[in-house]
């Protein structure tokens, strides 16, 4: 009985300590921010999971004032903002580090071989700027393409009645006119030269570069990390673990040389690791906003944010399966493998035996940067941020002992694919195994998401390989002149407009095509050659786009087991050193309650981080929009066109 007022007093010196221990402040801009709030109560509740402007730049002038809060790391995302609203956010990281405060920002890509100039833009406020290995950095500049119908509306009969005051009121241009007026084009390259003047000056003064080479810079555009990185574009290329464990380090706290801040604030919420006051907490601005609220109203309450119920419970503790309903029975098909016997097990490396699980983790559709869509409509996606959170969920779960990743989806984005590799791997790291099941489909994006597993597991008619990669535009410019609708356009950069849709490539653009492909397909092979033990010459004969049957990917060494899903998770039990007699406990994670979809994750590491996120709209346009269609990207994605990433197998129709 003495060990409970024993247990008693720690968690009352850890709620002590959690009120003196360092915040870093992080702000999700994956997702365009709102202005306002929705008036309509369905619109409101889709959007509660989304930050407002006011949100952000309220939470960095609360950071500021606080001097519990030293770091703030931004995730920048691939597309872009209204420039104004990264001007606000921009002033008040400006700021926030004039109180003496580090701003870190850091991008997957900036624009994955699309444009970036707006995202970049704004990561130059920050002390630092860090970019994904797998990034570019598409500093190409700014463009602007307006419609013109006049043709068209002709065509169809229409006659427009309008009236207008003065030469540039030229809102009805595009309905009256088939290309810009002088005086129309005049404000309009204003308005572009004006906005590159403002974007090149805070770039200049931001990486301490004199303007005429950011004009350069911009001209060569885009870049891939590496040259962005001998330029002085961006200060390190790092995954996200590297730049959480920078900020740690910034902060000051001791480093095991594997924990990152994510780790650091679990055990500190937990009272584990001995970290005490030094173990920094990660807080979302919009939690960090209500927090400070709070605060104000109640100084009683300051660390309400910060309390947790026991080990875990606030960032990333998944519900025992018997509470959410996420067990399943790992019996299934008696499926013959026909492969070599199982490698040496693995000792589970946390909790208790008794209750050890194998986390199982969906990820279906293509593969997407940011979180998978929200609505009825939106269809799956595996989405970057929700399966990332998921396996560092798994992660900090002591009570999971394994994980199976199932896969089921053609590919998509390359930097997503690699991302979501880097995370697989960094669970691996944790000393549990992780095993791949491959559903119906596994290829190209979704063979490299795989290629992080202790064990690639597939049916003998799962289609798998495509290690390839492909990326361009169609080219509508005939069509739209048949319809008679013309676009002016006016850029500022040699390759402003490189992924319009309305016009061919250039030479050059065709010569930065030829580099990304080759420089997309290097690394896919290579890191093929790595994980699967194969020469790289032997790889690219199994590479080059082909798509093979899973029974064919075994024989060539691209798989390693014939099996199903509970054939998965029998491996896993397996390897993680578990009872052979046993049937495999199986939890769901992350398995988000409604209150998770709904509210607003206190962090990255939060379980609520792997619920679903924007709109279909939002995601297919920031993760397709640099292929193919360009703006038109979410259009073509409701007609089943083909719009997906350069990392996707090719369409094929259902074999009968």
């Amino acid at each position: 009985m003495a060990a409970i007022p024993r247990k008693a007093l720690a968690d009352v010196r850890q709620i002590a300590a959690r009120r003196t221990a360092p915040v870093v402040l992080e702000l999700d801009l994956m997702v365009e921010l709102l202005e306002g709030v929705p008036a309509d109560p369905v619109t409101f509740a889709l959007s509660r999971r989304r930050n407002t402007l006011r949100d952000i730049v309220e939470a960095l002038r609360h950071a500021t004032d606080d001097a519990r809060v030293p770091v703030v790391v931004a995730h920048i995302a691939a597309c872009g903002m209204p420039l104004a609203h990264i001007q606000e956010i921009r002033a008040a990281i400006s700021a926030f580090r004039a109180a003496g405060g580090t701003a870190i920002a850091y991008a997957d890509t900036f624009g994955e071989f699309g444009g970036g100039t707006g995202p970049y833009y704004l990561a130059t406020a920050f002390d630092e700027i860090w970019l994904a290995p797998c990034g570019d950095c598409g500093l190409t500049g700014l463009g602007m393409e307006t419609p013109f119908l006049r043709g068209a509306l002709d065509r169809l009969g229409v006659t427009v009645e309008i009236g207008q005051r003065y030469e540039y009121k030229n809102a009805v241009n595009t309905l009256v006119e088939r290309d810009f007026t002088p005086a129309h084009l005049e404000a309009v390259s204003r308005i572009i030269e004006s906005s590159a003047e403002q974007v090149v000056a805070g770039i200049a003064q931001g990486r301490g570069i004199p303007a005429d080479r950011v004009r350069r810079l911009i001209d060569l555009g885009p870049l891939t990390g590496t040259v962005a990185l001998d330029t002085g574009l961006v200060d390190r290329l790092g995954y996200r673990d590297e730049v959480y464990a920078a900020a740690r380090a910034r902060i000051g706290a001791s480093d095991d040389g594997e924990a990152a801040v994510g780790d650091a604030a679990v055990g500190d919420a937990a009272g584990e690791g001995g970290g005490g006051a030094s173990e920094p907490v990660l807080m979302y601005a919009s939690a960090s906003l209500r927090s400070a609220e709070r605060r104000e109203k109640s100084p009683v309450r300051r660390v309400t944010a910060f309390a947790a119920r026991g080990p875990g419970a606030l960032f990333l503790r998944e519900e025992p399966s018997a509470r959410s309903g996420g067990s399943e029975s790992g019996a299934g098909s008696e499926v013959e493998r026909q492969s070599s016997p199982l490698a040496p097990t693995v000792t589970p490396a946390h909790g208790d035996p008794r209750r050890s699980v194998v986390a199982l983790i969906y990820g279906t559709g293509p593969v997407v940067l940011g979180s998978a869509a929200a609505g009825p409509f939106s269809g799956q996606a595996l989405a970057s941020d929700s399966i990332t959170a998921a396996l560092r969920a798994a992660a900090r779960d002591e009570d999971v002992a394994a994980a199976v990743l199932r896969v089921s989806s053609p590919g998509g984005s390359y930097v997503a694919s690699d991302l979501i590799r880097r995370e697989a791997e960094r669970f691996r790291a944790t000393g549990r195994p992780l095993i791949v099941s491959m559903g119906d489909v596994a290829a190209s994006g979704g063979y490299f998401v795989a290629l992080a597993a202790d064990l690639i597991v597939a049916n003998p008619g799962t289609l798998t390989g495509s290690i390839g990669v492909f990326a361009g535009k169609q080219v509508v410019r005939d069509l739209l002149d048949k319809v008679g609708v013309g676009f002016g356009a006016v850029a500022e950069g040699e390759h402003a407009l490189m992924m319009s849709p309305r016009r061919p490539f250039t030479e050059g653009e065709r010569e930065k095509l030829e580099e990304f492909l080759d420089r997309v397909y290097a690394d896919f092979v290579d890191k093929v050659s790595l994980s699967r033990g194969l020469g790289r010459d032997r790889v690219h004969e199994l590479a080059r786009g082909r798509v093979w049957t899973g029974a064919d990917a075994h024989r060539h060494g691209l798989v390693d087991e014939l099996g199903g899903l509970s054939d998965a998770l029998r491996l896993a039990w397996s390897r993680a050193g578990l009872p052979a007699d046993e049937t495999p406990r199986v939890r769901l994670t992350a398995r988000p309650s409604v209150l998770d979809r709904v509210r607003t994750p206190r962090s990255s590491e939060d379980r609520g981080a792997a619920a679903v996120g924007p709109s279909l709209g939002s995601t297919v346009g920031s993760a397709f929009g640099s292929f193919g269609w360009g703006s038109f990207a979410p259009l073509a994605a409701r007609l089943g066109l083909p719009v997906a990433g350069p990392l996707t197998m090719p369409p094929m129709g259902r074999i009968h």
